[in-house]
């Protein structure tokens, strides 16, 4: 024969371990319950699904119950509450709810199940519109977001860039040079960033010297070439070169 009393003690003890202040014993009159046994109250909230915690929705209910003599085998005596925010269509709903699920674990502890389950529904009655907001505001945010306009900045785009400044530079170095300097021989003729470090485009208006002082001046001038890029100096010859060409032409025609 089954021991219902030993069974109902040893769930009311594991109830209390578990569920802790949320769980209290109350007089069978406040109960709403038609018994004279011992009744006892949980406190039912939502749960958050993912962080297992109770989640900020103001809604709150009272789950009720009294063992009847022969529990588990067969349901016990359940009411609910409400204690905050809980619409007295929706205390019908669940409580049907819970008194079917009740009728299918009879032979079994089902206290603690009832409890899981009227969390869970109340979790999707009254917190999907929460989540629902929450929503709408993550995407609002994100609508937000100022998304940068125009071409990526990469390794291949930002060395084209200098490439490109590089020999616009170089050309303009050379633009400061004087006729003489871009006509004197290739071994004796000042790169572009060389010409302008020695100070001599700062002089405006100057005669240009003989060629002679020239080659004096460019071997008096010592520069380390292995502190400029190969690059810049192959521009740079390239517009010499095609200066000096057209300085010939030009004195050509003059002597005709």
């Amino acid at each position: 024969m089954t021991d219902y009393i030993q069974e109902q003690e040893m769930e009311i003890e594991a109830l209390e371990a578990i569920l802790m202040d949320d769980f209290k014993e109350i007089h069978s009159g406040e109960s709403g319950l038609n018994t004279s046994k011992r009744c006892f109250q949980i406190k039912v909230t939502p749960v958050d699904d993912e962080a297992d915690e109770v989640t900020t929705a103001p809604v709150q209910l009272a789950l009720i119950f009294s063992h009847t003599e022969r529990y588990p085998d067969e349901p016990p005596l359940l009411n609910l509450n409400s204690l905050r925010g809980i619409q007295g269509e929706h205390l019908r709903i669940l409580k049907e709810k819970l008194q079917q699920e009740a009728s299918e674990n009879l032979g079994m502890a089902m206290i603690y199940t009832l409890v899981t389950s009227a969390k869970e529904w109340l979790s999707e009655q009254y917190c999907q519109d929460t989540s629902i907001e929450d929503a709408e505001a993550e995407e609002a945010a994100k609508d937000d977001v100022i998304v940068p306009h125009g071409e990526p900045v990469t390794v291949e785009t930002f060395l084209a860039w200098r490439e490109m400044f590089e020999a616009e530079l170089a050309l303009e170095r050379a633009k400061l040079m004087p006729e003489a300097a871009l006509s004197a021989p290739k071994e004796k003729r000042l790169t572009g960033r060389q010409w302008f470090e020695s100070g001599r485009h700062a002089v405006k208006g100057a005669a240009p010297a003989s060629e002679g002082s020239d080659e004096e001046d460019v071997e008096d001038i010592d520069f380390d070439d292995d502190d400029f890029e190969d690059d810049e100096d192959d521009m740079l010859e390239h517009y010499l070169a095609e200066k000096t060409d057209s300085s010939s032409h030009s004195s050509k025609r003059e002597t005709n």
